[in-house]
């Protein structure tokens, strides 16, 4: 998972395994630790909405999952505050 933080929102890119993980029910996370802090975004594809507390980022996909595993659809975008988009990001072997 790739995870981009800009003013007002955040942008997630995930493989084409992350993706199938999250149609089978996983969760897939992200996790940057330092001494005293950190932060961590949570995708759950069984929970609803985007809230957070301390330094993780929870990203209900209830849904909206079908949306984003559907081959015709590139991502998602969940209302905030922050707006999260979800994407897919696929390499050439899926061209």
């Amino acid at each position: 998972m790739k995870v981009r933080f800009v003013s007002g929102r955040v942008r997630v890119r995930l493989d084409d395994l992350e993706v199938a993980a999250l149609a089978l029910g996983d969760t897939v996370t992200a996790r940057v630790e330092w001494r005293g802090g950190g932060w961590v975004v949570v995708l759950d594809p069984a929970a609803i909405g985007v809230s957070g507390e301390g330094g993780t980022l929870m990203v209900g996909l209830h849904g909206r999952l079908t949306d984003l595993v559907d081959g015709g659809e590139e991502g998602v975008e969940l209302p905030g505050p922050p707006r999260v988009n979800v994407e897919k990001d696929y390499g050439p072997q899926h061209a």
